[in-house]
Order: structure tokens, then sequence, then C-alpha cells
């Protein structure tokens, strides 16, 4: 799948781009998603090897997927003040969540006094990390990507509007998507891309360029948040109750680890945040999807009724 409109799909064929026209609701489609096909409409969508979704951003209860079958993705941030640790961590959670490997992409490199103190922050995120800092406009810089985006490995592109994704992918790929200048006073940047794409890129892989997200709610993240605050979990193990909330309790070796000035109070709270907003949003979600089922069979029995009403009269 190269891309997912409203009204159609258009998909990669060993002839070429060609359109297809959803069966169902385009919003079950991802690009990336490989599907079965009669020439017209998408048939069948296949079981995708990884699949990166966060809860659809508004006050409604409904995850959204981003994109499927992805290896490595690529956390875009740049070395200005966009560089944000608690959003980064929250990237990394979802990211570790869906199963690929994650890759923080640190753009403005050519620009920033003091890049390498941008790729040292982001290492020490988690162990997981693999961090780089580039100049996106430096076809050969760029290039240190080549790894990720080779020999049929898919790289896809995630963060925030400015950040350089859409200079990324010409580089990449050979393109010429327009780009945007970022503002001055906060180093945010308007949408460039308008839809998810999937691309070959110059060194014979694929790539997926995503617009800028300003909310990323995690949902069904459990796993990913805690392999980025693993040394966290590692602590709460130990604590003396099971359910301990890290807060008042005696025997806690999270507080104690704290108090020690090993752990950071404000890792910690971020870490309890997301854990809160990922149970929270999961269950919402979880309920959504309860009462659906609960309606299909409503409507089933409903249907049956009919039937079996309709074969009396007869």
């Amino acid at each position: 799948m190269a891309e997912v409109h409203r009204d159609r799909l258009v998909v990669l064929t060993p002839a070429g781009l060609s359109d297809l026209h959803p069966r169902d609701s385009s919003g079950a489609y991802a690009v990336g998603d490989w599907v079965l096909s009669d020439g017209v409409s998408a048939v069948r969508r296949l079981v995708p090897v990884s699949d990166l979704s966060r809860r659809a951003a508004g006050p409604g209860v409904a995850a959204q997927r981003i994109a499927a079958n992805i290896d490595t993705i690529g956390i875009v941030t740049s070395c200005n003040e966009d560089f944000n640790i608690p959003r980064l961590e929250r990237y990394l959670a979802m990211v570790t969540a869906s199963g690929c490997l994650p890759l923080v992409i640190l753009t403005k490199a050519d620009v920033a006094e003091a890049p390498e103190d941008y790729v040292r922050q982001a290492h020490r995120l988690s162990p997981l990390v693999t961090a780089l800092a580039v100049n996106a406009k430096d076809p050969e810089d760029a290039g240190r990507l080549t790894p990720w985006c080779s020999k049929a490995q898919t790289l896809a592109l995630i963060g925030s509007s400015g950040v350089g994704k859409t200079t990324l992918r010409n580089t990449l790929t050979g393109e010429n998507a327009a780009t945007q200048e970022i503002r001055d006073d906060d180093a945010r940047g308007r949408h460039t891309t308008t839809f998810r794409a999937l691309r070959p890129t110059l060194a014979g892989g694929w790539l997926i360029d995503t617009p800028g997200m300003r909310e990323l709610q995690l949902t069904d993240s459990a796993e990913g948040i805690e392999a980025v605050f693993d040394d966290l979990e590692v602590l709460a193990a130990n604590c003396r109750f099971s359910d301990c909330g890290h807060d008042t309790e005696p025997g806690c070796a999270v507080k104690a680890a704290v108090t020690a000035g090993r752990i950071e109070p404000e890792r910690v709270a971020r870490w309890q945040k997301l854990l809160q907003e990922d149970r929270a949003n999961s269950e919402s979600l979880a309920a959504a999807h309860a009462r659906q089922r609960r309606f299909g069979k409503l409507i089933k029995e409903a249907k049956a009724e009919s039937r079996r009403k309709r074969d009396t009269e007869r």
C-alpha cells in the first residue's frame, strides 16, 4: 500500500502504481499494508508483521493505524528547541510496542553548535536507542541512514512538523516534495506532508513519510513503556508491595533510588504518567470494541428473528 485516501487506495504492483477501491472503510488500511486484490477492489488485508498505531486525535475513542510492515521507525527531531525528552520517550514507547526498531534522527546538525550533546541525550533515553545527527540536505551525510532503507528494508519517519522529514525524504528518494520553513520563535513548522506515502529509496529500500504529529496519545503500549523505562521496572519489582504506587508506601525501591540520587524524580513522574494514560486509553478502546461486538450481535439476532418470522408466514 503506497497511499491511503478516503475514497481509494494507491497500491504498488509489478506494473507500477494502481488505484483500488476499499471494500470496507479506508481507515482499516495503513501505508505499508499488503492486500489481496481482484484488480478493482482490495479483497483482503494481510496480517502485518509490524503495526504502528496511536489513539486517534480528538475526543472520540478509536485507534488510528499509522503505518505497517516497517523494519525501523526514525523518530525525527532537530538540534534546537524541538528536542524534547518527554516527547521522545512517548515516541519510543509507541515505536517499541509496534515491534519495530527505534532510530532517533537528529536533523539540523549543520547549524547546531554542539549536535553531539543532543546525540548523547538521546542515547541516555534507553539502551534500545540508536541516534544519529545529520544534515538532511547533504546527500552524503543523509546517506548514513542507508543501512535502514536499503536492500528491501523499510524506514518510516515520524515526528513534529518542521523537523526535516520531507527534506530527508527528498534526499533519500530523489524526489522534490515541497518543504516549508520553520518559525524562528519556537522552531515549529507547518504541515508539509499532508498524507502518508510509501516511496522507493535510492539505496534500494523503502521510505514511509508521515505528516507531523501534534497529538500523540498512547494505547496498547504497555510493553513499549516497560522497555523504555526498563530501569524503573526492575526497581519496582523490588518494592515491598506488588501494587506499590511509588509515593508514600514503605519499602518502595523506586523512592529509595530517587532519595539516593540514582534516579531523577521527573523521570519517575513521566513513567507513571505514560502508564496511567496507556491504561486509561486501552480500557476505553476495549470498552468501545465490546460495545461494537454487542451491537453487532444484536443486529445478527434481529436479522435471524426477521427471517424466522418470514419463514413462519409462508
